[in-house]
Protein backbone atom coordinates (compact mmCIF):
# COMPACT_ATOMS: atom_id res chain seq x y z
CA UNK A 1 0.00 0.00 0.00
CA UNK A 2 2.79 2.41 0.98
CA UNK A 3 4.69 1.53 -2.17
CA UNK A 4 1.65 2.39 -4.33
CA UNK A 5 1.33 5.79 -2.61
CA UNK A 6 5.02 6.43 -3.23
CA UNK A 7 4.61 5.59 -6.93
CA UNK A 8 1.56 7.87 -7.19
CA UNK A 9 3.46 10.71 -5.49
CA UNK A 10 6.43 10.25 -7.84
CA UNK A 11 4.09 10.18 -10.83
CA UNK A 12 2.43 13.41 -9.68
CA UNK A 13 5.83 15.06 -9.23
CA UNK A 14 6.86 14.07 -12.74
CA UNK A 15 3.60 15.35 -14.20
CA UNK A 16 3.96 18.60 -12.23
CA UNK A 17 7.54 19.01 -13.47
CA UNK A 18 6.56 18.58 -17.12
CA UNK A 19 3.61 20.92 -16.61
CA UNK A 20 5.96 23.63 -15.30
CA UNK A 21 8.30 23.05 -18.23
CA UNK A 22 5.37 23.37 -20.63
CA UNK A 23 4.16 26.60 -18.97
CA UNK A 24 7.65 28.13 -19.03
CA UNK A 25 8.11 27.08 -22.67
CA UNK A 26 4.79 28.69 -23.63
CA UNK A 27 5.81 31.84 -21.76
CA UNK A 28 9.08 31.90 -23.71
CA UNK A 29 7.26 31.45 -27.03
CA UNK A 30 4.84 34.19 -26.04
CA UNK A 31 7.76 36.43 -25.12
CA UNK A 32 9.56 35.85 -28.42
CA UNK A 33 6.61 36.07 -30.78
CA UNK A 34 4.40 38.65 -29.11
CA UNK A 35 4.07 41.52 -31.56
CA UNK A 36 3.79 44.35 -29.09
CA UNK A 37 3.62 44.78 -25.33
CA UNK A 38 3.85 47.44 -22.69
CA UNK A 39 7.10 47.69 -20.76
CA UNK A 40 7.23 47.95 -17.00
CA UNK A 41 9.19 50.83 -15.37
CA UNK A 42 12.21 48.63 -14.62
CA UNK A 43 12.21 47.38 -18.23
CA UNK A 44 12.14 50.96 -19.53
CA UNK A 45 15.05 51.89 -17.26
CA UNK A 46 17.06 48.87 -18.42
CA UNK A 47 16.16 49.68 -22.04
CA UNK A 48 17.67 53.16 -21.64
CA UNK A 49 20.91 51.64 -20.36
CA UNK A 50 21.21 48.97 -23.08
CA UNK A 51 19.97 50.92 -26.09
CA UNK A 52 20.50 54.52 -24.99
CA UNK A 53 24.08 55.40 -25.88
CA UNK A 54 23.46 59.06 -24.99
CA UNK A 55 23.02 58.40 -21.26
CA UNK A 56 25.92 58.06 -18.82
CA UNK A 57 25.02 54.47 -17.90
CA UNK A 58 24.37 53.68 -21.56
CA UNK A 59 27.86 54.85 -22.54
CA UNK A 60 29.37 52.85 -19.67
CA UNK A 61 27.44 49.74 -20.80
CA UNK A 62 28.68 50.14 -24.39
CA UNK A 63 32.29 50.64 -23.28
CA UNK A 64 32.26 47.58 -21.00
CA UNK A 65 30.60 45.41 -23.65
CA UNK A 66 33.03 46.68 -26.30
CA UNK A 67 36.04 45.52 -24.27
CA UNK A 68 34.35 42.20 -23.42
CA UNK A 69 33.89 41.55 -27.16
CA UNK A 70 37.54 42.42 -27.82
CA UNK A 71 38.64 40.12 -24.98
CA UNK A 72 36.51 37.25 -26.33
CA UNK A 73 38.00 37.60 -29.82
CA UNK A 74 41.55 37.64 -28.42
CA UNK A 75 40.69 34.57 -26.33
CA UNK A 76 39.47 32.65 -29.39
CA UNK A 77 42.73 33.45 -31.20
CA UNK A 78 44.88 32.43 -28.23
CA UNK A 79 43.01 29.12 -27.90
CA UNK A 80 43.98 28.26 -31.47
CA UNK A 81 47.67 28.24 -30.43
CA UNK A 82 48.21 24.65 -29.24
CA UNK A 83 51.07 25.48 -26.86
CA UNK A 84 49.07 28.18 -25.08
CA UNK A 85 45.88 26.10 -25.02
CA UNK A 86 47.70 23.16 -23.43
CA UNK A 87 49.33 25.37 -20.79
CA UNK A 88 46.39 27.64 -19.90
CA UNK A 89 43.46 25.41 -20.83
CA UNK A 90 41.68 25.76 -17.48
CA UNK A 91 42.11 29.55 -17.43
CA UNK A 92 40.83 29.83 -20.99
CA UNK A 93 37.74 27.75 -20.13
CA UNK A 94 36.95 29.88 -17.08
CA UNK A 95 37.31 33.09 -19.07
CA UNK A 96 35.27 31.71 -21.97
CA UNK A 97 32.42 30.63 -19.73
CA UNK A 98 32.48 33.98 -17.94
CA UNK A 99 32.23 35.81 -21.26
CA UNK A 100 29.53 33.42 -22.50
CA UNK A 101 27.43 34.04 -19.38
CA UNK A 102 27.83 37.81 -19.85
CA UNK A 103 26.71 37.57 -23.48
CA UNK A 104 23.78 35.36 -22.45
CA UNK A 105 22.64 37.90 -19.86
CA UNK A 106 23.00 40.67 -22.45
CA UNK A 107 20.98 38.68 -25.03
CA UNK A 108 18.15 37.97 -22.58
CA UNK A 109 18.19 41.57 -21.33
CA UNK A 110 17.78 42.87 -24.88
CA UNK A 111 14.80 40.56 -25.44
CA UNK A 112 12.93 41.52 -22.26
CA UNK A 113 13.49 45.27 -22.59
CA UNK A 114 11.96 45.93 -26.02
CA UNK A 115 8.31 46.12 -27.01
CA UNK A 116 8.74 43.83 -30.02
CA UNK A 117 11.10 40.95 -29.07
CA UNK A 118 10.54 39.13 -32.37
CA UNK A 119 11.94 42.06 -34.30
CA UNK A 120 15.22 41.87 -32.37
CA UNK A 121 15.49 38.06 -32.31
CA UNK A 122 15.29 37.79 -36.11
CA UNK A 123 17.31 40.93 -36.84
CA UNK A 124 20.94 40.91 -38.00
CA UNK A 125 22.30 41.82 -34.57
CA UNK A 126 19.92 39.41 -32.84
CA UNK A 127 21.19 36.48 -34.91
CA UNK A 128 24.81 37.55 -34.34
CA UNK A 129 24.22 37.80 -30.58
CA UNK A 130 22.73 34.30 -30.59
CA UNK A 131 25.58 32.84 -32.66
CA UNK A 132 28.03 34.42 -30.21
CA UNK A 133 26.40 32.63 -27.29
CA UNK A 134 25.28 29.12 -28.30
CA UNK A 135 28.63 27.40 -29.18
CA UNK A 136 29.68 26.85 -25.57
CA UNK A 137 26.26 25.48 -24.61
CA UNK A 138 26.14 23.17 -27.62
CA UNK A 139 29.59 21.81 -26.70
CA UNK A 140 27.89 20.03 -23.77
CA UNK A 141 26.10 17.73 -26.21
CA UNK A 142 29.21 16.92 -28.25
CA UNK A 143 31.69 14.62 -26.60
CA UNK A 144 34.29 12.10 -27.71
CA UNK A 145 37.08 12.12 -30.25
CA UNK A 146 34.71 11.47 -33.17
CA UNK A 147 32.99 14.78 -32.51
CA UNK A 148 36.21 16.79 -32.28
CA UNK A 149 35.75 18.36 -35.72
CA UNK A 150 32.19 19.44 -34.92
CA UNK A 151 33.34 20.84 -31.57
CA UNK A 152 36.06 22.89 -33.26
CA UNK A 153 33.52 24.18 -35.78
CA UNK A 154 31.27 25.29 -32.94
CA UNK A 155 34.16 27.05 -31.25
CA UNK A 156 34.95 28.89 -34.46
CA UNK A 157 31.39 30.25 -34.45
CA UNK A 158 32.51 32.47 -31.59
CA UNK A 159 34.42 34.52 -34.15
CA UNK A 160 30.98 35.92 -35.09
CA UNK A 161 31.36 38.06 -31.98
CA UNK A 162 33.55 40.40 -34.00
CA UNK A 163 30.42 41.38 -35.94
CA UNK A 164 28.94 42.66 -32.69
CA UNK A 165 31.50 45.47 -32.89
CA UNK A 166 29.67 46.98 -35.87
CA UNK A 167 27.00 48.05 -33.41
CA UNK A 168 29.54 50.40 -31.83
CA UNK A 169 31.17 51.73 -34.99
CA UNK A 170 28.99 54.56 -36.23
CA UNK A 171 30.61 54.79 -39.65
CA UNK A 172 29.83 51.13 -40.38
CA UNK A 173 26.22 52.09 -41.13
CA UNK A 174 27.35 54.75 -43.61
CA UNK A 175 29.70 52.23 -45.23
CA UNK A 176 26.93 49.63 -45.66
CA UNK A 177 24.58 52.26 -47.12
CA UNK A 178 27.31 53.40 -49.53
CA UNK A 179 27.90 49.80 -50.64
CA UNK A 180 24.18 49.28 -51.30
CA UNK A 181 23.87 52.50 -53.29
CA UNK A 182 27.05 51.72 -55.26
CA UNK A 183 26.14 48.11 -56.04
CA UNK A 184 25.13 48.86 -59.65
CA UNK A 185 28.44 50.62 -60.41
CA UNK A 186 30.42 47.90 -58.63
CA UNK A 187 28.53 45.18 -60.55
CA UNK A 188 29.37 46.88 -63.86
CA UNK A 189 33.00 47.21 -62.80
CA UNK A 190 33.26 43.54 -61.76
CA UNK A 191 31.68 42.48 -65.06
CA UNK A 192 34.27 44.55 -66.91
CA UNK A 193 37.10 42.95 -64.91
CA UNK A 194 35.78 39.45 -65.66
CA UNK A 195 35.63 40.23 -69.39
CA UNK A 196 39.17 41.65 -69.31
CA UNK A 197 40.47 38.55 -67.49
CA UNK A 198 38.87 36.23 -70.05
CA UNK A 199 40.35 38.21 -72.97
CA UNK A 200 43.82 38.41 -71.39
CA UNK A 201 43.72 34.73 -70.44
CA UNK A 202 42.83 33.76 -73.99
CA UNK A 203 45.65 35.92 -75.39
CA UNK A 204 48.18 34.37 -72.99
CA UNK A 205 46.98 30.89 -73.96
CA UNK A 206 47.74 31.73 -77.61
CA UNK A 207 51.07 33.43 -76.86
CA UNK A 208 52.51 30.94 -74.36
CA UNK A 209 53.06 27.22 -74.71
CA UNK A 210 51.68 24.42 -72.50
CA UNK A 211 55.23 23.86 -71.20
CA UNK A 212 54.99 27.24 -69.42
CA UNK A 213 51.88 26.09 -67.58
CA UNK A 214 49.25 27.66 -69.85
CA UNK A 215 47.64 24.33 -70.71
CA UNK A 216 44.10 25.61 -71.29
CA UNK A 217 42.06 28.81 -71.44
CA UNK A 218 40.57 28.34 -67.92
CA UNK A 219 44.09 27.94 -66.49
CA UNK A 220 45.21 31.04 -68.40
CA UNK A 221 42.19 32.99 -67.11
CA UNK A 222 43.11 31.90 -63.57
CA UNK A 223 46.62 33.26 -64.16
CA UNK A 224 45.25 36.57 -65.47
CA UNK A 225 43.04 36.97 -62.36
CA UNK A 226 45.97 36.24 -60.03
CA UNK A 227 48.18 38.69 -61.93
CA UNK A 228 45.54 41.40 -62.29
CA UNK A 229 44.84 41.37 -58.55
CA UNK A 230 48.62 41.64 -57.93
CA UNK A 231 48.59 38.42 -55.86
CA UNK A 232 51.14 36.59 -58.00
CA UNK A 233 51.36 33.04 -56.62
CA UNK A 234 54.18 32.18 -59.02
CA UNK A 235 52.83 28.72 -59.88
CA UNK A 236 52.43 29.81 -63.52
CA UNK A 237 54.61 32.38 -65.24
CA UNK A 238 55.17 33.42 -68.88
CA UNK A 239 58.40 32.36 -70.56
CA UNK A 240 58.28 34.25 -73.88
CA UNK A 241 59.26 37.95 -74.17
CA UNK A 242 55.80 38.85 -75.52
CA UNK A 243 54.11 37.00 -72.66
CA UNK A 244 56.30 38.78 -70.11
CA UNK A 245 55.47 42.14 -71.73
CA UNK A 246 51.74 41.40 -71.50
CA UNK A 247 52.17 40.26 -67.88
CA UNK A 248 53.94 43.53 -67.02
CA UNK A 249 51.08 45.54 -68.53
CA UNK A 250 48.54 43.47 -66.57
CA UNK A 251 50.41 44.09 -63.29
CA UNK A 252 50.42 47.86 -63.88
CA UNK A 253 46.74 47.73 -64.82
CA UNK A 254 46.05 45.80 -61.62
CA UNK A 255 46.96 48.72 -59.34
CA UNK A 256 44.40 50.92 -61.06
CA UNK A 257 41.72 48.24 -60.89
CA UNK A 258 42.18 47.91 -57.12
CA UNK A 259 41.69 51.66 -56.66
CA UNK A 260 38.49 51.96 -58.71
CA UNK A 261 35.99 50.22 -56.34
CA UNK A 262 37.55 52.06 -53.41
CA UNK A 263 36.95 55.35 -55.21
CA UNK A 264 33.35 54.41 -56.05
CA UNK A 265 32.46 53.60 -52.43
CA UNK A 266 34.40 56.58 -51.04
CA UNK A 267 32.66 59.00 -53.40
CA UNK A 268 29.26 57.59 -52.42
CA UNK A 269 30.11 57.89 -48.71
CA UNK A 270 31.19 61.51 -49.19
CA UNK A 271 27.99 62.23 -51.12
CA UNK A 272 25.82 60.66 -48.39
CA UNK A 273 27.70 62.55 -45.69
CA UNK A 274 27.19 65.84 -47.53
CA UNK A 275 23.49 65.15 -47.96
CA UNK A 276 23.15 64.29 -44.29
CA UNK A 277 24.80 67.55 -43.20
CA UNK A 278 22.70 69.47 -45.71
CA UNK A 279 19.50 67.91 -44.39
CA UNK A 280 20.46 68.82 -40.83
CA UNK A 281 20.23 72.52 -41.71
CA UNK A 282 16.71 73.92 -41.79
CA UNK A 283 15.40 75.72 -44.83
CA UNK A 284 15.82 79.48 -44.96
CA UNK A 285 12.86 81.18 -43.21
CA UNK A 286 13.06 84.05 -45.70
CA UNK A 287 13.19 82.31 -49.11
CA UNK A 288 12.68 78.65 -48.09
CA UNK A 289 15.89 77.60 -49.87
CA UNK A 290 17.11 74.35 -48.24
CA UNK A 291 20.19 73.22 -50.19
CA UNK A 292 22.77 74.81 -47.89
CA UNK A 293 26.38 73.76 -47.35
CA UNK A 294 27.44 71.99 -44.16
CA UNK A 295 27.80 74.43 -41.26
CA UNK A 296 26.29 77.35 -43.18
CA UNK A 297 25.23 80.29 -41.01
CA UNK A 298 23.66 82.38 -43.77
CA UNK A 299 21.45 81.48 -46.71
CA UNK A 300 23.50 81.09 -49.90
CA UNK A 301 20.58 82.43 -51.96
CA UNK A 302 19.32 85.51 -50.08
CA UNK A 303 21.91 85.94 -47.30
CA UNK A 304 19.39 85.64 -44.46
CA UNK A 305 20.66 84.48 -41.04
CA UNK A 306 19.77 80.78 -40.70
CA UNK A 307 19.99 80.85 -36.89
CA UNK A 308 17.02 83.17 -36.59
Amino acid sequence: MGENKSNITTSKKIKWFFLKVKINFLKLIDLLFLKKRELKPWQKKLHEIIFGADTRLGKLFDIVLFYVIIASIVLVMLESVQELDAKYNLLFKILEWTITVLFTVEYIARIITIKNPRRYVFSFYGIIDLLSTIPMYLSFFIAGTHSLVALRALRLLRVFRILKLTRYIGESTNFVIALKESRAKIAVFISFVVIVCIILGTIMYLVESPESGFTSIPVSVYWSIVTLTTVGYGDISPATPLGQLIASAIMILGYGIIAIPTGIVSAQMAKNDHQQHTNDIDSCPNCLFDNHSSGAKFCSKCGHNLDE
